[in-house]
């Protein structure tokens, strides 16, 4: 199966490579998406920019893929089931959840200078980044890349409901599968409160699963 792999804010492809490997070993294709504003010098890039290259991956993919987002980029995955709910057989949301219609994308930081750069460790500190050491907290530190603030400031927009019958995985990092179901259960995921399909599973690990669990993360999708 091919399994598109869509990074959150400031990474780009390159984070998905440990994941990769190992989806290869499982005998699938993992397809990381490069995302128009991360990793490919552009700082003009826009939320649309994005979708486009997502679903021109889906529309490239081998039979029906799985759309993996992390982070802010489960909106991505979301917006691909959207646009092509006929094309995607699955949606893995991995630690976070999708942006209602009408919501900006990921409207989280400051700009400076027309960009969202990493905003250090501070917003982090907790779950989130628990098992992170310090030298992986340099390391993604340095190599993050300010989000254009096109995308970070870009309006959401759904259109087929559809959308709703697409199969949606939720991977549960630095929050359960219990806090997941209690949050949707109260109004706070509208989205995943009308999915018809909904599965969710714990993985123990920080906000970053691709960089400390790579192939704990792996085997979750394919399972």
């Amino acid at each position: 199966m091919d399994i598109l792999l869509v990074a959150g804010l400031w990474l780009d492809g390159s984070s998905w490579d440990d994941v990769a490997s190992a989806l290869e070993e499982l005998g699938h294709r993992p397809v990381p998406v490069t995302l128009p504003g991360q990793g490919d010098g552009s700082t003009s890039a826009t939320l649309d920019d994005q979708v486009a290259a997502v679903l021109a991956a889906v529309d490239s993919a081998s039979g029906r893929p799985m759309v993996v987002g992390h982070s802010a980029a489960c909106t991505l995955a979301w917006l691909a089931a959207d646009a092509r709910p006929e094309r995607v057989a699955k949606v893995a949301l991995v630690g976070g959840f999708p942006s209602a219609d009408g919501q900006r994308y990921a409207d989280f930081f400051e700009l400076e200078d027309g960009v969202m750069p990493f905003p250090g460790w501070g917003p982090f500190e907790g779950p989130d980044s628990a098992d992170l050491g310090e030298q992986a907290r340099r390391d993604f530190a340095s190599a993050a890349i300010p989000v254009p603030g096109g995308v970070a400031q870009g309006v959401v927009r759904l259109t087929d409901e559809r959308r709703f019958d697409v199969p949606v995985l939720v991977v549960c990092p630095e929050f359960t599968p219990a806090q997941a179901q209690e949050w949707i259960a109260g109004g706070e995921v509208p989205e995943l409160a009308k999915a018809k399909h909904l599965d969710l599973v714990d993985i123990d690990s920080g906000h970053w699963p691709m960089i400390t669990k790579p192939a704990e993360l792996a085997r979750v999708l394919v399972a």
